[in-house]
Formats: structure tokens, C-alpha cells, sequence
């Protein structure tokens, strides 16, 4: 499942910095483009600003075929306060433009891609594909200043013999 894990963040972030290459954060000294994987990274309970954040939920295994279908919920968290500079008032226009950024992302086609193994150098294409459903928005959640939203989408591939 890892394999999978890592072949739809990867597709996902480049995806999403296609569609806003200036959309970036810093992770330890290191600009790349504004999404995290929650597994991946240190820890903290806090979305991080003008970011997305994947965390993945449920791991369901369906064993009835010869390749094991795995479904997977990822949730994508994100948040905004605006710009300082327009005293954060157009919060709203930012959140909805990152609505749309995830959407055209995820929406793209093709909504599948083949699976591949992060964990060589160079990575490693296997034998089955991951594959993904549309994504569900969640209401907007308002906290003090800030705008929070949270999409799911799922997440299918085919276990592969010897993989975890």
C-alpha cells in the first residue's frame, strides 16, 4: 500500500503545481510545492497556511480477486487566513481558489496512473495502476480568522504479491 501511498502524493503534487506553480511552502529550509503528507513529516496537529496536507484514514483490502483490491480514504486538509495585506478579507477568494486548484488537480485526466516504488533509485514502475474516485468537499469549518476545509477522495490499486 505504500507503493500506492507515495505513486498519488507524488502525481498530486505535481499535479497541483502545474496548475499553481507559485503555490509553495518550505519545509526545512527546502522550497517545494505546498503539499505534505501527514505520515511523512513532523509531527504537528496544525494544517499548515496555503497548504495541502494529506492524511490517510481507512484501509479497506478486498481479497475475492487474484490481485487483492485496496481502497484507501485520503483526506486533504487546507487552510487559509488571507493576505496581510488585504487584512485578511479575501480569505474566502483564497479558499475557493485552492478548491479549484484541488479539483482541477484531481479531476485531470487520466485519473489513474501506474504504480511505482519511491523507495529505489530510480524509481521502480510496477505492475498495476492506481486509480482515484471524485473527491468530496466538506462544508468550510471557520476558526477565529481562519477558513479550514477538508476534501476525500478515494483511492483504489491492486495489491501486489509481496507487497504491504
Amino acid at each position: 500500500m505504500q507503493n500506492a501511498k507515495d505513486t498519488f502524493y507524488i502525481t498530486l503534487q505535481a499535479r497541483l503545481a502545474a496548475v499553481n506553480p507559485s503555490r509553495t511552502i518550505v519545509v526545512r529550509g527546502v522550497t517545494r510545492p505546498a503539499v505534505l503528507v501527514e505520515e511523512n513529516e513532523l509531527p504537528s496537529d496544525a494544517v499548515p497556511l496555503d497548504a495541502f496536507r494529506l492524511r490517510w484514514t481507512v484501509l479497506k483490502v478486498d481479497p475475492q480477486a487474484a490481485l487483492p483490491l485496496v481502497t484507501m480514504a485520503c483526506e486533504i486538509r487546507y487552510a487559509t487566513d488571507g493576505n496581510a495585506g488585504n487584512g485578511g478579507m479575501d480569505r474566502g477568494r483564497l479558499l475557493a481558489a485552492m478548491d479549484a486548484e484541488l479539483a482541477a488537480a484531481l479531476g485531470a485526466p487520466p485519473r489513474s496512473v501506474t504504480k511505482t516504488s519511491y523507495s529505489t533509485a530510480p524509481p521502480t514502475a510496477l505492475g498495476t495502476n492506481v486509480f482515484w474516485g471524485d473527491a468530496a468537499f466538506a462544508p468550510v469549518a471557520v476558526t477565529d480568522e481562519r477558513l479550514e476545509r477538508v476534501a476525500t477522495v478515494e483511492v483504489f490499486c491492486y495489491q501486489e504479491a509481496g507487497e504491504l
